[in-house]
């Protein structure tokens, strides 16, 4: 994690982003490098400052929020975007994830858990309770495209790639991998590093959802 974690705060609200700015800016390590109100200027923002992580609010006018998701993580050493929303899921958040995005909060997250999740980000692990992985499985039941693909890139994988992306399914961190199938923590990053490119997923969090997809852990 770095020492200060540049923060890129993006709502087409000025009063949220007063409040976002607020709460982050009473944290010592936490400095907020910019507020944008499109998608437009929030990937103009991230290209000039280079923010550690952006907090997305994904239903905006004129270029929305998963647009800018997904131009922001197409960038090279891409910032963590967390997608902001009002609900606790939907169709719209499941894109954003896909598009790249570490996870997602909901505008009502209490003062703490906002500063400590956004220092989760920037040590670059997935921002999403069990709760909202919970609903986020379930918006996606139906999905039988994104299951056949998933069963498809699956093939491709080593029988010890399956039980590291079943890992990452059940939200193991890389510690708690190497733990349970006897591997140093180096040997897991290596595999999950390779999986990603296999799999062509952006992050953990995509990896993960794709293994539920494939039916490698039960929803």
């Amino acid at each position: 994690m770095p020492e200060t974690i540049r923060v890129l705060v993006v709502d087409d609200e000025s009063m949220v982003c007063a409040h976002l700015r607020t709460i982050l800016g009473s944290a010592p390590d936490i400095e907020v490098v910019d507020e944008a109100q499109d998608g437009a200027a929030a990937v103009e923002a991230a290209v000039r400052h280079r923010p550690d992580v952006v907090l997305m609010d994904l239903r905006m006018p004129g270029v929305d929020g998963l647009t800018a998701t997904e131009r922001i993580c197409a960038m090279p050493d891409a910032p963590a975007v967390v997608a902001l929303t009002t609900f606790d899921a939907d169709k719209y958040v499941l894109r954003a994830l896909r598009a790249g995005a570490v996870g997602f909060l909901v505008k009502s997250t209490p003062p703490q858990d906002l500063i400590g999740l956004v220092r989760v980000a920037a040590d670059g692990h997935t921002v999403l309770s069990e709760e909202a992985k919970r609903r986020l499985l379930a918006a996606t039941g139906g999905e039988q495209t994104a299951r056949e693909r998933a069963v498809g890139l699956t093939r491709e994988l080593t029988e010890r790639e399956i039980e590291v992306l079943t890992c990452l399914g059940r939200g193991m961190s890389n510690a708690q991998i190497a733990a349970r199938l006897h591997l140093s923590e180096a040997t897991v990053k290596s595999y999950v590093s390779r999986m990603l490119v296999k799999l062509d997923c952006e992050n953990r969090l995509q990896a993960g959802l794709l293994a539920y997809d494939a039916g490698l852990v039960p929803r």
